[in-house]
């Protein structure tokens, strides 16, 4: 009874609620009360446990999401609907598998809520992938099962035969690949001027995979007024520079959850040659990490990719692979097998990683070094989430050092490198070098496999792929090379104190031996080792040496300062970081200048000593009559201003623009060769693709290259074949608008209970009365509804009812016979 009591009060506070706000928004009768909008009020007011009841959402739709399983949204959804309902565009940053799909179908139904007369599809859901596409068209019908919108999926493939007949039966929303969807409007001269919702899933891929083109065409056939949505996993410049040009005034959705490191990630940086990557990479993955750890690998390209796999299964090693150009099948049934913890490595390209969802992993590896810094936290932030601790491990050689030192000043922490007279407790963010014994150990166990021909072949175009993945990379900063230059020569790299356990007392003395060897540098040449009196080699080696006495003398003072200055360097590493540990992880300023003096400083003071003697130009401003166009307290105001959303598009973008190198031949050529050519009315170099009204040209499916207009008839062979145009009236030959036209509700055509009428055939339907039958022209009877083709195929009824007519009129020919024969 007391329950029953409470559900009465609840009730009864909610009706009273109601009523209010029927008062508020001056409803003169129940009849004009949208109960909707009113229980949208409510529950954004009340804002029920944060919930899809605090959006506002209609009834059927909410039913869907509540079937579907949905009772909490995503972060992404719950930044992303809102927006999205009002009208906003929208370009949001979202990986696979964060609830993107819902993101965007959700506000999809709410918009069109239901089928109506209108002839034209309303909605438009672009896919890079077939796969992709019928996995939003599988969402799309179990979220949507208790509306009444109907979707068309055009993907290549298929026959377009059934294309076509599905479009002309009047779809609310088209899922589509570019490719395909792009040949279906060229073939039938669609126009897509009744589209208002718009959405590019995976956006990044859709350019990844050549379809810029394919994009702007449908672009232009689109109206102005329609609401753009862009969802990606990464912003690159060029998809940039599509959502300016393409959508209107958009908002950037962005979960930071890459923006800065965790504070729970270790990292640890591992300096070897390049030709001890594999080694190195091996003893990783067979001796520090644990089997119930989940771990991750970046190689430079999809070659490399396919030589590590089949080196890790020589070793029984099962791993997963991804690249960009790896079937979609296979890449589902990788990812699925790494999920489940089936296999516990993922070898990736940045490419293929880029957009994956991979929760719970334990470990990073850095094969190669990434070349931005915001790649590398794009790597790494995939570990130590949630409260999770994770390891970022990079295995670095002496030419990637120069992006370390990048990072490093990106993410303002001090570079610490190993000091081999030192015990470290703690070897978080510290630069180490690999210990010998290892890698020769591990060298040793590849020499087993080196003759199997197969890797030998898989090896050799790995190193083809990387020296054209290492000439189009982008260059470190100069300083930082500068200053890699200086640390290889005068820093001693001490080994990381992960291989601690590996290294004891007699190692540590083999490798001090080793090391002085090597630093070995004799006294004289060998043409001075035993030279005579009439020796001239040993007299020119005595004018050289004094000739270059004094460049010698200043070279080993430098390599002496250098050596100094590192040791200065370490100190105030671990002055730094101790710091750091006390602050939170904040470095100040102070000390971010001791540790990269040499990066921040310009190289000499002389110019600075000039500067101060240059002549102080004169102001010509009075400041008693001058108004700027800011006021003088412009940038403090900006600074310390709250209104976050009035920051610009571009502005927002530029900060998370990230562009990813490519992992096959293909791309990498493309990144490396931009050609420039002179244009005369700007004056300056450009890329050539952007002079003159070059023809546009789109990739096939077959992968054929050929004109964006190009037009093969396949429609209107269509049409003849299946009768179409007897059935559903003149089409665009006569240059008329029909459903395919410009306008959504065509006067030409209107809707009745059978069908399509042609307005002139009825004058009943001109005249506002009963819908009677259709007239007897040619254009009359479509064929079913909504111009669908219909099938000549009769059913049993229609059997049944031609036999007994056929009957009847035997028999009255049997009847009128007799009287015929009694007339003669």
């Amino acid at each position: 009874m007391g329950v029953d009591h409470a559900e009465s009060q609840v009730k009864q506070s909610n009706i009273t609620e109601l009523v209010s706000l029927v008062d508020d928004v001056g409803y003169t009768s129940e009849a004009e009360l949208d109960t909707r909008k009113l229980v949208s009020q409510v529950n954004r007011k009340k804002k029920k446990s944060g919930g899809f009841q605090s959006m506002g959402l209609s009834h059927l739709i909410y039913k869907g999401i509540i079937k579907k399983g949905y009772k909490v949204p995503t972060p992404i959804q719950r930044k992303c609907i809102p927006l999205i309902m009002d009208d906003k565009d929208v370009v949001a940053m979202a990986r696979t598998g964060s609830g993107k799909t819902a993101a965007f179908l959700i506000p999809l139904f709410e918009k069109l809520q239901t089928r109506q007369s209108t002839i034209g599809a309303r909605g438009l859901l672009l896919a890079p992938t077939r796969e992709l596409a019928l996995q939003t068209m599988k969402f799309f019908k179990e979220l949507g099962r208790f509306t009444t919108l109907k979707a068309a999926c055009i993907l290549g493939g298929d026959k377009m035969d059934d294309q076509f007949a599905a479009l002309h039966e009047n779809p609310d929303v088209i899922v589509a690949t570019p490719g395909r969807l792009m040949h279906v409007l060229v073939e039938m001269e669609l126009r897509l001027s009744c589209v208002q919702y718009v959405v590019f899933d995976e956006a990044d891929r859709l350019f990844e995979l050549g379809f810029h083109e394919h994009l702007h065409e449908i672009l232009k056939r689109l109206p102005e007024d329609r609401q753009t949505l862009l969802f990606s996993a990464t912003l690159p410049k060029q998809l940039i520079e599509f959502a300016k040009a393409g959508l209107n005034d958009p908002t950037l959705v962005r979960l930071d959850v890459d923006s800065k490191l965790s504070d729970q990630l270790k990292l640890a940086f591992l300096h070897c040659r390049f030709e001890d990557k594999l080694p190195v990479l091996l003893h990783l993955l067979r001796n520090v990490f644990s089997e119930t750890e989940q771990t991750v690998v970046f190689v430079p390209t999809k070659h490399h990719v396919e030589y590590i796999k089949e080196v890790l299964l020589q070793f029984e090693i099962v791993c997963s692979y991804v690249y960009s150009s790896l079937d979609q099948t296979a890449r589902i049934i990788n990812l699925s097998k790494f999920r489940n913890k089936t296999t516990m490595i993922l070898l990736v390209t940045d490419v293929a990683a880029r957009g994956l969802d991979i929760p719970m992993l334990d470990n990073v590896v850095n094969y190669s070094f990434p070349s931005k810094s915001k790649l590398f936290v794009h790597r790494v932030g995939r570990v130590a989430r949630a409260g999770r601790t994770g390891t970022a491990y990079s295995i670095v050689c002496p030419d990637e050092l120069p992006y370390v030192i990048d990072l490093h000043l990106f993410l303002g922490r001090p570079l610490s490198f190993v000091n081999p007279n030192e015990n470290y407790q703690a070897w978080d963010s510290l630069y180490g070098s690999v210990a010998q014994v290892v890698i020769d150990e591990e060298r040793s166990t590849l020499a087993s496999i080196a003759k199997n021909s197969e890797l030998q072949a898989l090896q050799k175009v790995s190193e083809n792929a990387y020296k054209q993945y290492y000439k189009s990379r982008p260059a470190a900063a100069s300083e930082s090379i500068k200053r890699t230059k200086e640390i290889l020569i005068s820093t001693k790299i001490g080994i990381h104190p992960i291989y601690g356990d590996v290294i004891d007392s007699s190692e540590s003395a083999r490798l001090e031996l080793l090391s002085n060897v090597k630093k070995y540098k004799p006294t004289s040449t060998i043409f001075e080792i035993g030279a005579t009196t009439k020796s001239t080699g040993a007299a020119v080696m005595k004018k050289t040496r004094k000739r270059n006495i004094k460049f010698v003398d200043k070279y080993k003072e430098k390599i002496k300062t250098l050596k100094d200055d590192v040791t200065l360097h370490n100190n105030i590493s671990k002055g730094s970081q101790h710091s750091e540990m006390d602050d939170e992880d904040k470095v100040t300023e102070e000390e971010l200048k001791d540790v990269f003096a040499r990066v921040i400083k310009p190289s000499s003071t002389g110019f600075m000593e000039k500067k101060k003697f240059k002549k102080r130009r004169q102001n010509f401003r009075d400041e008693q009559f001058f108004i700027g166009y800011t006021p003088k307290d412009h940038h403090t105001e900006s600074g310390l201003s709250v209104a976050s959303g009035q920051v610009s598009f571009a502005k927002e973008a530029s900060n998370v623009s990230l562009d990813l190198m490519g992992d096959e031949d293909v791309q990498l050529r493309k990144q490396r060769a931009q050609k420039k050519v002179w244009d005369r009315k700007r004056k300056k170099f450009v890329n050539a693709q952007d002079v003159g009204p070059a023809k546009k040209k789109i990739k096939t499916e077959s992968g054929r290259v050929i004109s964006a207009t190009y037009k093969k008839n396949i429609y209107a062979e269509w049409k003849k074949k299946t009768k179409f145009d007897e059935r559903d009236g003149q089409g665009e030959v006569d240059g008329k608008e029909d459903w395919r036209g410009g306008r959504c509700r065509n006067k030409r055509f209107q809707k009745k209970a059978g069908g399509f009428q042609n307005k002139s055939s009825s004058d009943n339907y001109e005249n506002g009365g009963k819908f009677g039958r259709p007239g007897r022209g040619k254009s009359a009877n479509h064929g079913g509804k909504q111009g669908k083709v219909r099938s000549e195929l009769k059913r049993p009824e229609q059997i049944l009812k031609a036999r007994k007519q056929t009957k009847q009129k035997q028999k009255l020919k049997q009847k009128r016979r007799p009287r015929n024969t009694r007339k003669r």
